[in-house]
């Protein structure tokens, strides 16, 4: 059926409470926050029956947020599940971020003998003894949108009633029998699965996108709308940056499970990133009522009119695009410009100098958000130097940026992962030019660089998820991003072409040195570090001067040596920010310096 498409659900909780009996007990796991599922089993207990509504999301972490009472403890022991249709870990990262949480309480995870069985042995030991729980995490074997089976989190119903001698039974009927290509495998025989309201939203937005005739030449549309309401708020864990949040998990699941179908759609492999469908934009609220969907095409969203402010690397967030034209000015040298998909300015300045150039760029992720202020801040440190010799480009997807922008003003800690790539919905590094050499929109700008400069290095300003970053309804783990589930301190990416390694591993060593002199910096990428191998396991990495680096061979990029920053800044404000921006110009810096050392060694091709 074309779009648009609008619908709404009956919620789950609503549901429920309007179907119990007097002397009936159900239990039930559901996508919903804790204060309404609380105010849930207190209606039910105005009606006569009596109720437990746990979460279907991340179900230990809500047991220890809602449960047990822990003074006294000693020491907690969880042996999670090893299912034979999940990674060996997926339970293990599902237990993130636990260990925080319990602190100063020792954690220990143990896995369980691989099985079918879905339950936490959760042991609590007090100084009176140790007492036992087991944790169900309600899930299902479902095929996705792709057509690949997946164990994925879902809705769970237990409904007893008391017989008339006072013993209670299991309730013959439940609702959301296994059906629809799932199987349970939960080991739990005293329930069924329950097709919850999150779950079934996520299903019609699927139907949705894909019941549409889609021209087959890219790109499809323009902007892809789908505007969800639910009605679960986020519930901060005040650990880190870490929250509880079925809007941005429901955010997540929609564009990239989009994202994925247009890729298949398409006949392109798996997470190829030159796939541009358009830009899916999914707009998740949190409001009350019952869940909504609307899905509709509309035209690129235009820019109002907005003042340039005062640049400071010391402000809160990152600044708008009328501050970054305006600070572009102060370094003097060259404008150059090219113009994105959606018809934005994609700015840049060539400052001229006897240094050897080096290409400086930031926001080629557009929600990865301390590049911006690092480059910017960085240039003004180079630009009184009175042989530099740079180009720089510190918004390179200003469609991205603008999205991210309006996503932000509801939701300004999510990662918004919808914004990360362009208007035409690829990743504008990998984008190709037509047969008669257009349609390079945004990537131009770095052709142009190359060309106006000579440029040999590209310093490119990254970032990745500061908090926990979640599929709930198609596996749990992000596909194809397994080792981003969770943050892991800053590190390094060196890319070179071939017979560039020695003027590449000279450069690392400079830079590294540079930065593991930063005040606490080595400290806390090994203890992000340690955070993240107790959930995720140990990762072979290669570590130079403390920081940990990648270096491959690599002839894709357009200058022979590509060094970027990896933050974890989705999304961070207020002193995280900031020491973010710190961090991403002591980068930029640095490089600086080392590849005038390096350009005079004798190292270079040709040198």
């Amino acid at each position: 059926m074309p779009l648009p498409f609008r619908q709404t659900f009956a919620r789950t909780l609503d549901t429920l409470v309007a179907e119990a009996r007097p002397g009936e007990t159900i239990e039930a796991w559901t996508f919903d926050d804790a204060a309404a599922r609380r105010a849930a089993e207190r209606q039910v207990a105005e009606a006569g029956g009596m109720a437990r509504f746990r979460s279907a999301y991340k179900p230990l972490v809500t047991f220890f947020r809602e449960e047990p009472e822990l003074s006294g403890c000693r020491c907690v022991t969880v042996r999670y599940p090893v299912h034979p249709a999940a990674p060996e870990a997926r339970f293990r990262l599902e237990a993130y971020p636990l260990a925080a949480m319990l602190a100063p309480i020792p954690l220990r995870l143990e896995p369980l003998p691989l099985g079918a069985d879905l339950h936490y042995r959760v042991e609590i030991e007090r100084d009176g003894g140790t007492e036992s729980h087991r944790v169900f995490a309600p899930n299902r074997v479902a095929v996705d949108h792709l057509g690949t089976e997946c164990l994925t989190p879902t809705g769970w119903l237990r409904r007893t009633r008391a017989s008339a001698g006072g013993e209670r039974s299991i309730a013959d009927s439940v609702r959301g029998e296994a059906g629809d290509g799932a199987r349970d495998q939960s080991g739990d025989p005293q329930g069924a699965r329950l097709a919850t309201d999150y779950e079934t939203l996520f299903e019609a937005a699927l139907a949705a996108v894909a019941g549409h005739p889609w021209p087959d030449a890219e790109p499809q549309f323009e902007e892809l709308l789908l505007r969800v309401r639910i009605p679960a708020a986020d519930e901060q864990l005040g650990v880190g940056h870490e929250s509880l949040s079925l809007a941005e998990a429901m955010h997540e699941e929609l564009y990239f499970s989009i994202l994925e179908w247009f890729g298949a759609r398409s006949g392109r492999p798996p997470g190829d990133r030159r796939l541009r469908p358009g830009q899916i934009v999914p707009e998740v609220s949190v409001g009350a009522g019952p869940p909504g969907l609307e899905v509709a095409l509309r035209p690129f969203a235009v820019d109002a009119a907005e003042a340039p402010g005062r640049f400071d690397e010391a402000d809160d967030g990152p600044p708008s695009p009328a501050t970054i034209a305006a600070e572009l000015d102060r370094p003097g040298g060259t404008a150059f410009q090219v113009a994105s998909r959606a018809g934005r300015p994609v700015l840049a300045r060539h400052v001229a100098g006897p240094d050897a150039a080096v290409m400086i760029s930031a926001a080629q992720h557009a929600n990865e958000t301390t590049g911006i202020a690092g480059a910017l801040a960085a240039a003004r440190v180079m630009a009184p130097w009175p042989d530099r010799h740079f180009t720089l480009c510190p918004l390179e997807n200003p469609d991205g940026h603008a999205l991210h922008r309006r996503l932000c003003r509801e939701h300004p800690a999510h990662m918004h992962h919808a914004a990360r790539y362009t208007a035409l919905g690829d990743d504008l590094e990998y984008r190709e030019a037509g047969p008669d050499g257009t349609g390079l929109y945004e990537t131009a700008i770095r052709h142009e660089a190359v060309r106006r400069s000579g440029a040999r290095l590209h310093v490119n300003l990254h970032g990745y998820p500061a908090h926990e970053w979640t599929r709930p309804l198609t596996g749990y783990i992000p596909r194809n991003f397994a080792l981003w589930t969770i943050p892991k301190g800053f590190f390094l990416i060196l890319r070179h072409h071939a017979g560039w390694a020695g003027a590449a591993e000279a450069l690392l060593d400079r830079v590294t040195r540079d930065l593991a002199g930063i005040e606490g910096l080595v400290a806390w990428i090994a203890a992000q570090r340690r955070q993240f191998e107790f959930y995720a396991g140990a990762v072979e990495v290669r570590m130079v001067n403390g920081l940990p680096c990648h270096v491959s061979a690599d002839d894709r990029g357009v200058v022979p040596v590509t060094l970027i920053t990896e933050y974890p800044d989705e999304t961070i404000r207020g002193d995280a920010y900031r020491r973010g921006v710190a961090v991403q110009k002591a980068t930029v810096l640095a490089a600086y310096r080392a590849w005038q050392a390096v350009s005079g060694t004798g190292l270079l091709p040709g040198a």
